[in-house]
């Protein structure tokens, strides 16, 4: 089962506070979308799947209004 680095993004919807929570792990899945739809179960999500190069999936999500990357890259 292939490895990968993630970063995990979410970005903050207050007024005035540009910050973002950043999150780095090393995780083992077959599927980085599935993966991600395991991680935000149970919620109303809308997701996008781009990938970025040849060892790089970039997935957008929205659940429950709140805006989440995570960038999947091989180790």
């Amino acid at each position: 089962m292939p490895e990968f680095e993630l970063v995990h993004e979410i970005q903050n919807l207050c007024r005035n506070n540009q910050m973002r929570d950043v999150f780095f792990e090393e995780v083992t899945c077959d599927d980085p979308e599935t993966y991600v739809r395991s991680l935000l179960k149970g919620k109303d999500i809308q997701l996008s799947v781009d990938v970025t190069g040849p060892d790089t999936v970039t997935i957008h999500t929205s659940a429950d209004g709140l805006m989440e990357k995570f960038v999947f890259t091989k180790l």
